[in-house]
């Protein structure tokens, strides 16, 4: 028995590829691109036949139908109510996989209709798919359907975890989907997989013999923000998306006038050169979004999904890997690009923007700018900073004072999204800091809001 991580940086989440032992391959919660499954069953000779889903996923739009329509199976959760063609699954189920067999364990929590998978080789369990349920260091976020059923969902995962899972061997490997990167997580780190008797004893959500209460608690004291789309993602899913094929549309080349006019027509006009490239020249009131892991993460969370794109780019950038990101988090209206960049915008005769990129020498009569997460923040910030989160910009830009600031993050990506933002709402007088707060000195931290 093999199993393979395909992990998605971007997205802080990992799928899995599990050779069933007869040339055969289950894919567990694959993203909405096919190309890495494919890419790694290619590698060790094997065909995808099954494709199993944990959950209706709210920070992705899923590749099941996608592998489905190479040939592969499809199983999901009776309870999504999925409009693709699949198995529905409850809980108690077995499939036969060839030469493994996968039970479905019903685990609600981070969402109602959760499934776990437990792997079988005959009678011994060798591997846990716990999607969202149970990960390295606690549970998913149960906070994305609404308000009124958070606390609920809550108490769900610890029944879940304390009824369903702990109940399984400790030396059982645990392979969740989400990731401590991701905004689904509602724990910090870095650990992707885990086992039944790590979590058991290290978790922090679990250690101290906690009671359900005290589980709750300590799980909703750590939800911080997350990106719009993830309301709207699971009904996507629940739908099923157009299936694509390994090779995404292609992205119409667009001329400065073109531009103008779907700007004028209401896209969103996006930058995704570099941080630097964009300070040296830019479209005015074009959203520098830097291309990087969490590019498709930032594009969902400061443009609206309705809304058509366009982007400005250079030649750093694979093109089926941008649309694949867009693609990835819902965006269906691509309407192009901007045919040769910002070279053929000036060669139209058009003016360019320019926003100061300097050091820490330059905070000097500038008003500090943090717009990193709140738990970044509060482990250490620059005294006197004004903190407003990058995703909320569109919405409290009166926050931001109209003196001369200096924005940061922790790199330079985030602030630069930030400042083109304000510079787009007005601000006349903006700078971003090459680096973070630690650049500043004089380090103030907070433990309570």
């Amino acid at each position: 028995m093999d199993v393979v991580p395909v992990v998605d940086e971007a997205l802080g989440n990992s799928a899995y590829l599990v050779d069933t032992g007869d040339g055969g391959a289950l894919v567990v919660d694959p993203r909405r691109d096919p190309r890495p499954y494919l890419r790694q069953a290619a590698r060790d000779g094997l065909t995808p036949r099954f494709v199993a889903e944990t959950h209706l996923h709210a920070d992705f739009v899923s590749g099941g139908s996608e592998l489905a329509a190479l040939g592969a199976q499809l199983l999901a959760p009776a309870g999504a109510g999925l409009a693709v063609a699949h198995r529905p699954l409850n809980d108690g189920d077995e499939i036969d996989l060839g030469g493994l067999r996968l039970r479905v364990i019903a685990t609600p929590g981070h969402t109602p209709e959760h499934l776990a998978y437990l792997l079988l080789d005959g009678a011994r369990p060798v591997a846990l798919f716990s999607g969202g349920t149970l990960m390295a260091g606690g549970v998913a976020r149960t906070d994305l359907l609404s308000p009124e059923e958070t606390e609920p969902l809550a108490r769900a995962a610890y029944r879940s975890i304390r009824r369903r899972l702990l109940t399984l061997p400790d030396d059982l490997a645990v392979y969740p989907t989400h990731g401590g990167g991701s905004f689904c997580s509602a724990v910090p780190g870095g650990e992707l997989t885990t086992t039944i008797g790590h979590e058991r004893t290290a978790s922090p959500l679990l250690v101290g013999g906690v009671d359900e209460d005290a589980f709750v608690a300590r799980l909703l004291s750590g939800l911080g923000s997350y990106p719009p789309y993830f309301r709207e993602l699971r009904d996507v899913n629940r739908a099923g998306a157009a299936v694509l094929g390994q090779i995404p549309p292609p992205l119409p080349r667009l001329t400065a006038a073109q531009v103008d006019a779907a700007v004028r027509d209401g896209a969103e006009l996006v930058d995704i050169r570099s941080v630097n490239a964009f300070a040296a020249a830019h479209v005015p009131g074009a959203l520098s979004n830097p291309w990087r892991a969490q590019f498709a993460t930032w594009l969902g969370w400061l443009v609206p999904r309705s809304r058509a794109v366009v982007f400005v780019a250079d030649d750093t950038v694979d093109r089926h890997d941008l649309v694949w990101a867009a693609l990835t988090i819902g965006f269906e209206n691509l309407a192009g690009e901007l045919a040769g960049g910002v070279a053929a915008w000036r060669a139209a005769g058009r003016e360019v923007a320019r926003t100061p990129l300097v050091d820490a020498a330059s905070a000097e009569g500038r008003r500090v700018v943090d717009v990193r997460q709140r738990s970044e923040f509060m482990a250490g910030h620059a005294r006197g900073a004004v903190h407003v989160e990058l995703g909320s910009l569109r919405d409290v830009t009166g926050v931001v004072p109209e003196t001369p600031v200096l924005v940061h993050c922790g790199h330079g990506e985030r602030a630069m999204s930030a400042a083109s933002l304000l510079e787009r709402a007005g601000h006349r007088d903006v700078a971003v800091l090459a680096g973070g707060p630690e650049q500043l000195g004089d380090l103030e931290r907070r433990t309570s809001t």
